[in-house]
């Protein structure tokens, strides 16, 4: 596959794998009827496949991630790459997962092409839908959105991403949210706490939010079923 770099980053270290619209109404608690009605976006969104099933229901989503920079076939592509790769990787550490809401391996990788072909298939329809971004800056309005979701990108990649840029992506996905913002899992890929969720909820206090952590149920990663759901003071 070629190398193209956009915004500095190239396609080879994106890692594109998503989740199905029913994991995400797990992963963070949601149900339809609330979020009917509501602006919603996803970011980062990868090959989720919340943004194509949602908006089959009349749901008003917005999926937004860096990889977008890069063509719709080309991220196609990519994906079944990634897939392949995580079928081999996760047979070598199935005990560090719950095998509960996939049966198995195979299970599992159904789903994400299955989330794959629907995210693929959805921004073919619907291109406007998928706006490229690079955290921490977002390309929206200030409280353009009611609800904003992030998956599997903060807290999962503290090794790699420091305090500072967690802080300031959180301000920024706070900044465009007119309600809140819900960021799951809170664990890290070796199923830890994140180290400076204590630090993060009291700054985050003291600017009139109310942060909370809160158990979900959904679990895969072992000791990563909570999120953090963080209210705009106004609509406590």
């Amino acid at each position: 596959m070629r190398t193209i770099e956009k915004e500095g980053l190239s396609l080879e270290r994106i890692i594109f794998i998503g989740r199905t619209y029913e994991e995400y109404i797990d992963m963070f608690s949601l149900s339809l009827e609330e979020l009917k009605g509501k602006r919603i976006l996803d970011c980062p969104a990868g090959a989720c496949s919340f943004t194509a099933k949602g908006t089959k229901q009349y749901l008003d989503i917005t999926a937004s991630d860096i990889a977008y920079y890069y063509g719709n076939d080309e991220l196609y592509e990519k994906g079944l790459e990634d897939i392949k790769h995580t079928a081999s990787a996760l047979e070598k550490v199935k005990e560090h997962f719950v095998w509960n809401y996939f049966n198995d391996v195979t299970s599992l990788l159904k789903h994400r092409k299955a989330a794959l072909n629907d995210y693929y298939q959805d921004r073919a329809s619907n291109p406007k839908k998928y706006i490229p971004c690079t955290l921490p800056t977002l390309p929206f309005a200030e409280e353009e959105f009611d609800i904003v979701l992030s998956a599997h990108f903060l807290f999962t990649y503290a090794d790699r991403l420091d305090k500072e840029f967690h802080f300031a992506a959180i301000d920024e996905l706070l900044r465009v949210t007119n309600k809140e913002l819900r960021i799951f899992p809170t664990a890290d890929l070796d199923g830890n706490r994140y180290a400076h969720m204590d630090e993060l909820i009291d700054r985050l206090t003291a600017k009139g939010y109310k942060a909370q952590e809160m158990k979900v149920g959904y679990e895969f990663q072992k000791n990563a079923n909570t999120m953090l759901r963080i209210i705009k003071g106004h609509h406590e």
